[in-house]
């Protein structure tokens, strides 16, 4: 596509309801424009496309059909939402997507009334809508709940515990399974096209439930072969047998990116005021319409800026290998070593580092997909018979399989290794992928390991120390993005259990690190020398158990000690304060400060930025001693300000 392609029907959409009186053609050629649109968007910030473009149809479709915002859009994950962005009055901010003070990368309810149910992680929208269906069934609301939830979603857990009880009850809800990973022949489409218009019509609707009813009168074995003729005319061939068995209406396969097809099944699902849950299955295909994502593995899945003719990213040169990336080549040493290391991933194997080891150790690589409970309890499973699992996992995902940690790992001392992608924050992901809590729910646990690297050299010698760890669980947090450039080891060594390293020596203040904040630690600890106090800086590595030793020596040798951290408030510093406590190690006059995550979710920007604003960069560090020891008129205002 040419990057000036004219857009002369989406430039008078203002809202939704500026389609509804389009025809057939008109809603054609606006999802061209729309997808045109899309794609010179994204090509200015980066962002998740292939998904977006894969509903570009489907998008026009629900808004010319459906009275949003009445009737409630909910777009699970909400990564393919852009479409739906710029369609209800986004589109002059499209270019801010994912950057500072800018639009989300997912659905936000702060964007406006469009937007009923923020997203960011996945299945989650069809609980959402069940509970937004029965709160205006309550209020006696005559208005529609649509769910749009893609296929890899849909494995899922939580998405079959709604569907389940939305259909055991009987709700009203439209449910739209947006399935990617399945194709449609032409001929077996248009078939499937003219048997999901009929059976989502009232007549046949009518005509079902009067044989059902009728059905009921005959003996038990009659009922059943009608209830199985009536599946049969539906079209089970194509997958619908189990979300029947849930309770839903199923309707498809539909070709998604067809509106001859979806439209009409769309108005008749719509107009039938007295039917239940609904089930409509969409076939549509990640990056359609858009040649360079269409030829692409990933289908462009998430992207930096690129060049709309060529599709070429601009990717940034990098200075040193990602932690990512210097995890997979840990964890690879590791397994060529010792044929029991085994990697679990819950569909993010490029996001951490898995596809390499699927690389190079196939039949010792799973992807269970997104079921992060399952992936947990699946590595336990392996633990037990003698294997050394590593769980890799990011740390605002694992939030989703707390209780598997707890009660299918830790309860049974069982050493499965967790490797904890994307602690501290992400960047233009905002507050949904940030890990901010990891260190608060994994060190309250029983006899867990956990470490935090400072640099990407530290991360292959716990890589290897949890490899080493076979009588109990371990995890290991480190963050997104590029390591600091250190040198690398071939392979990691094994570290003492429980021990931090001095990084520094000094005597007025103590700076005691967890993780990669160091960095910052060790200028503030220049820009204190300048000023003629003398500081001593620490690495922690260990979370849990903490090096006893180390906090007692650091706060018994100096008068300030600050600990810092990238986690919220509860983790690393909580411990250390309540060990301090119990040894009698605040009762001499020491001053403690604490530097962790603020206590507020904060958005999408560059991560310099958000540690800025989260108070956690060397500055602040400086300003926090500088306070402790009276000499607050010495810092900037808005400094202090930050910190109070």
């Amino acid at each position: 596509m040419a990057p000036d392609t004219p857009t002369p029907l989406l430039d008078k959409v203002r809202s939704p309801s500026d389609i509804r009186d389009f025809d057939l053609d008109q809603l054609k050629q606006l999802a061209g424009e729309l997808r045109n649109d899309t794609v010179r968007s994204v090509s200015f910030t980066g962002g998740h496309l292939g998904a977006s473009l894969g509903v570009v149809e489907l998008t026009v479709a629900i808004h010319h059909v459906f009275d949003t915002p009445n009737d409630r859009l909910i777009w699970d994950v909400g990564h393919q939402s852009y479409p739906h962005k710029i369609l209800t009055g986004r589109r002059d901010r499209m270019r801010t997507l994912r950057q500072g003070d800018g639009l989300a990368g997912f659905t936000n309810r702060s964007e406006g009334e469009y937007d009923p149910c923020g997203t960011g992680h996945s299945s989650t929208s069809i609980s959402s809508g069940r509970g937004m269906a029965v709160a205006r069934a309550l209020a006696g609301a005559d208005t529609h709940v649509i769910c749009v939830i893609g296929d890899g979603s849909m494995a899922a857990g939580m998405a079959y515990e709604a569907m389940n009880n939305a259909g055991a009850m009987d709700a009203r809800l439209i449910v739209i399974l947006n399935d990617n990973d399945m194709s449609i022949a032409p001929p077996v489409g248009a078939l499937s096209a003219y048997l999901s218009r009929l059976i989502s019509s009232k007549p046949f609707r009518s005509a079902r439930d009067l044989a059902k009813e009728v059905a009921k009168k005959f003996p038990r074995q009659i009922e059943e072969a009608a209830a199985k003729v009536d599946e049969y005319a539906r079209g089970m061939m194509t997958g619908g047998t189990l979300f029947e068995e849930l309770g839903f209406y199923y309707v498809g396969p539909v070709d998604g990116h067809n509106l001859d097809h979806l439209l009409p099944v769309l108005k008749n699902l719509r107009d039938d005021k007295k039917r239940g849950p609904v089930l409509l299955h969409c076939v549509t295909e990640k990056g359609h319409g858009y040649k360079p994502a269409e030829v692409s593995l990933d289908k462009y899945h998430g992207v930096s800026k690129f060049d709309i003719v060529t599709g070429k990213q601009e990717k940034p040169k990098s200075n040193a290998p990602s932690y990512t990336g210097v995890f997979a080549k840990s964890l690879i040493a590791e397994a060529e070593h010792d044929d029991k290391i085994v990697a679990i991933t819950a569909a993010m194997p490029g996001g951490t580092g898995i596809d390499k080891f699927a690389e190079r150790f196939p039949e010792r690589s799973f992807d269970v997909g997104i079921a992060e409970q399952h992936a947990v309890t699946f590595a336990a499973g392996l633990a037990t018979e003698g294997y050394k699992p590593f769980a890799a996992i990011y740390s605002t995902f694992l939030q989703r399989a707390y209780d598997q940690v707890v009660h299918d790992v830790a309860i049974q001392s069982l050493p499965v290794r967790f490797a904890i992608d994307r602690a501290g924050y992400v960047g233009a992901d905002g507050c949904t992928h940030a890990g901010a809590f990891d260190l608060s729910y994994l060190c309250t646990l029983p006899g867990m390991v956990v470490m935090a690297c400072a640099d990407e050299a530290e991360l292959m010698h716990m890589t290897a120390t949890a490899a080493a760890i076979d009588d109990r669980p371990s995890a290991i947090r480190y963050p997104r993005g590029e390591g600091v450039g250190v040198e690398l080891p071939a392979r990691g060594g094994v570290l003492e259990i429980g021990k931090g390293r001095i990084m520094r020596e000094g005597n007025t203040v103590a700076i005691l690190s967890l993780g990669t904040r160091l960095g910052e630690a060790m200028k503030a600890a220049e820009e204190l020398a300048a000023m003629g106090l003398s500081a001593t800086v620490a690495d922690a590595r260990f979370a849990k158990p903490l090096d006893e030793g180390l906090i007692r020596r650091l706060a018994r040798a100096h008068e300030v000690l600050v600990t810092i951290e990238e986690n919220a408030a509860g983790g690393f510093s909580a411990h250390v304060l309540q060990f301090m406590a119990n040894d009698g190690l605040l009762e001499n006059g020491l001053k403690v400060r604490v530097m962790t995550m603020p206590d507020v979710f904060i958005d999408h920007n560059k991560p310099e930025i958000q540690y800025e604003m989260a108070g956690l960069q060397s500055s602040h560090i400086v300003a926090n001693v500088l306070a402790a020891l009276g000499r607050a008129d010495e810092v900037d205002p808005a400094i202090l300000a930050q910190l109070a």
